[in-house]
């Protein structure tokens, strides 16, 4: 008796708020299950058959249900077969006097999740209970994290990533070949251009997709931290550590670690990287022996890594060893067409992480975003975006909207961004492209209106869209 009041007082918050249905045709049975299961918490509700319980189903969903087997009307059997997808969520426990292994079998192909024989014990009730329970947690938990996961692949699958332009096109086509190997990559490119997303895209879209992705800032973590935070260490190893910690290169096991600004790790942690890339194994901090690994490692930095060797500054092993393949992420302003296209996708963002319901850019806005020289590349632009979210009260953005002084350049900032060198043919061929992209987004990708303001015909547009590779 004692032990069945500490189950009922361990039970109680666990079962509390779950709706329970107890099927029997013996009065006594019900009341008695109906007094056990009400004290551990259950709101407890009973039909004396499977014709009564049809009924109650289809008008409440039911967490557990204990059903007795040999009813009159219509037995537990029946009842199994005639619920269907009513009970599909719901956790079902068989009972009966006159059980056999075979009928137990049959109920479990029907859908219950376990059988009890008549008489039981009070306590053999409450842990079956509990083990359901449980295992109706793990597997709302389970269905969470595959929900969870399915959102972070079509986040940052390759498939998935904003950008239309030549250039990305085919960064694009190159990191997907990427992602079916475990070779090293470096990504290299200006801050804020997006290096970590084609690092997720990479991992995501390749076989280690399922196992983790750490991702670790090596400007970010202090010097003299950053080894045993990357290769973890033993304990006693200094001050403070007073128990073995697995490092980030061990959290990552099977799967990928990102090291972003390769470039500002210190010269003595690089000797020991070059290691763990060459040999797949590291040493914590503290200890005499190493452990091996299983990681794939993509870097990434907005250094020039040649000039950093030069300097002496960091150690051409390590770089070469790093850069066997090498995927290099343009500037926003060099990939001016994909800007409408980003913007798109912004605005699908934030409408459902702000709740409001922005339908488009104005074209004289979308003007001034086209003619930005975006020196934070993409991170600037989706910060504008948010901030413009925020501050407007309509469901068009206009310049009006934007910061001040946005799209505005000296003549020598509009030559710089424009082309580099010396060729005019060059020069033309960049300045036509960026006139006809302007016309296009002036006109909300109007290409008759477009050819009058360029003051050529269609078909001549049409043709330098094509030969440009515009899309918009």
């Amino acid at each position: 008796m004692k032990q069945t009041e500490n189950h009922q007082k361990i039970s109680k918050n666990k079962f509390s708020n779950r709706r329970l249905l107890i099927i029997d045709d013996e009065l006594n049975m019900r009341h008695m299950l109906s007094a056990l299961l009400g004290k551990a918490g259950f709101q407890v509700e009973t039909a004396e058959d499977g014709c009564r319980a049809i009924q109650m189903i289809e008008k409440i969903e039911y967490d557990f249900i204990l059903c007795d087997i040999k009813m009159p009307n219509m037995s537990g059997m029946d009842f199994l077969k005639s619920a269907g997808d009513k009970i599909k969520d719901t956790t079902i426990i068989m009972m009966s006097a006159y059980g056999t292994i075979d009928i137990a079998v049959k109920a479990m192909k029907l859908g219950a999740y376990d059988y009890i024989s008549k008489p039981f014990k009070t306590d053999e009730i409450l842990i079956t209970l509990k083990k359901a329970e449980e295992r109706k947690i793990l597997k709302q938990e389970n269905r969470r994290l595959r929900k969870h996961i399915c959102n972070i692949e079509d986040n940052y699958n390759i498939f998935n990533m904003v950008g239309k332009s030549k250039t990305m096109v085919s960064l694009f086509k190159r990191a997907l070949k990427v992602s079916q190997y475990d070779t090293t990559v470096l990504i290299t490119g200006a801050s804020g251009t997006g290096k970590e997303m084609i690092a997720k895209g990479i991992h995501f879209s390749g076989k280690r997709s399922k196992m983790p992705l750490v991702s670790v800032n090596c400007g970010g973590i202090p010097e003299n931290l950053l080894e045993s935070e990357l290769f973890g260490y033993k304990k006693g190893a200094f001050s403070g550590a007073n128990r073995d910690k697995k490092g980030l290169f061990q959290e990552a096991e099977g799967g990928t670690i990102f090291l972003d600004e390769i470039g500002e790790l210190p010269l003595f942690l690089q000797v020991k990287f070059l290691r763990v890339l060459q040999e797949n194994e590291i040493r914590p901090v503290g200890d005499s022996r190493t452990n091996k690994i299983d990681v794939r490692v993509i870097a990434a930095t907005s250094r020039n890594l040649e000039d950093e060797v030069r300097k002496g500054v960091f150690r051409e092993d390590l770089f070469y060893r790093l850069n066997v393949l090498s995927i290099k992420v343009p500037a926003l302003k060099e990939r001016s067409e994909d800007i409408p296209l980003l913007c798109e996708h912004f605005i699908r963002k934030y409408n459902k992480k702000l709740g409001k319901n922005i339908r488009r850019i104005a074209p004289s806005a979308m003007t001034l975003l086209m003619n930005h020289n975006w020196p934070g590349n993409v991170r600037e632009l989706e910060n504008v975006i948010e901030r413009t979210f925020v501050l407007a009260e309509e469901d068009v953005l206009f310049p009006e909207n934007f910061p001040p002084g946005l799209g505005v350049k000296t003549e020598g900032d509009e030559m710089d961004d424009l082309f580099t060198g010396y060729s005019l043919k060059s020069a033309q061929k960049v300045l036509e492209k960026r006139l006809i992209i302007r016309a296009l987004t002036e006109t909300g990708g109007n290409r008759t209106k477009a050819s009058r303001l360029l003051e050529i015909s269609h078909p001549s547009l049409l043709s330098k869209i094509k030969s440009y590779n515009i899309i918009m």
